[in-house]
């Protein structure tokens, strides 16, 4: 493989490892903020019932009540295995930073000096580890959740000189559907509540 595909592939694979990296320590912090945030919230809703219990909206606030305390459940299933889940991302995030430096060496060899066919061999053996530690089963709206992780808390600049991210690549595309039928909703909700 030649300096600038090698370079390329570098990129590709540092996007799969860091984001594997950041998927892993969404499902860490779902796992471990959500259910005390979730009793906060339930809580709090809970003695606003209490002091206003003729609430236009109570009924509906029962049954949101109810599908959060299920939501928690099922959070709770991952709990066991949550620092699985932050050990798992450590150790993806150093195979990150192996793939940077490999990438940076090449990147900087101006004289020829650095065996690509060694550095391609280092590249491959990193990404058989990585298909060896992910971990497949990923908590619910981890992917979004990793996707603000990976671009809005992590620097993938030498990433993204391959491969040039867009705003699209910022947004899932569940994300942004989802963000679509909200709005529309909003949208025909008003124009139902005025007419």
């Amino acid at each position: 493989m030649n300096k600038e595909y090698l370079l390329r592939s570098l990129a590709e694979n540092g996007y799969n490892v860091l984001f594997g990296a950041k998927k892993h320590f969404a499902t860490y912090d779902i796992v471990q903020k959500t259910p005390g945030r979730l009793a906060f919230l339930t809580l709090s809703v809970g003695i606003w019932q209490i002091y206003y219990p003729d609430f236009i909206f109570s009924k509906e606030l029962s049954v949101f009540l109810i599908i959060l305390g299920i939501t928690a459940l099922t959070i709770s299933q991952y709990n066991s295995e949550k620092e699985q889940y932050k050990e798992r991302g450590n150790e993806l995030i150093q195979m990150h930073n192996q793939l940077r430096n490999i990438y940076y060496c090449i990147k900087s060899d101006e004289d020829g000096n650095v065996n690509l066919s060694d550095q391609e061999r280092q590249m491959n053996e990193i990404m058989g580890n990585f298909y060896d530690q992910n971990i497949t089963k990923q908590i619910f709206l981890s992917d979004w959740y990793a996707h603000y992780k990976f671009f809005y808390q992590s620097q993938y600049e030498w990433i993204n000189e391959q491969k040039q991210f867009s705003w699209r690549d910022k947004f899932p595309v569940s994300f942004r559907f989802v963000a679509f039928l909200v709005i529309v909703w909003i949208v025909l909700s008003v124009l139902r509540y005025f007419n």
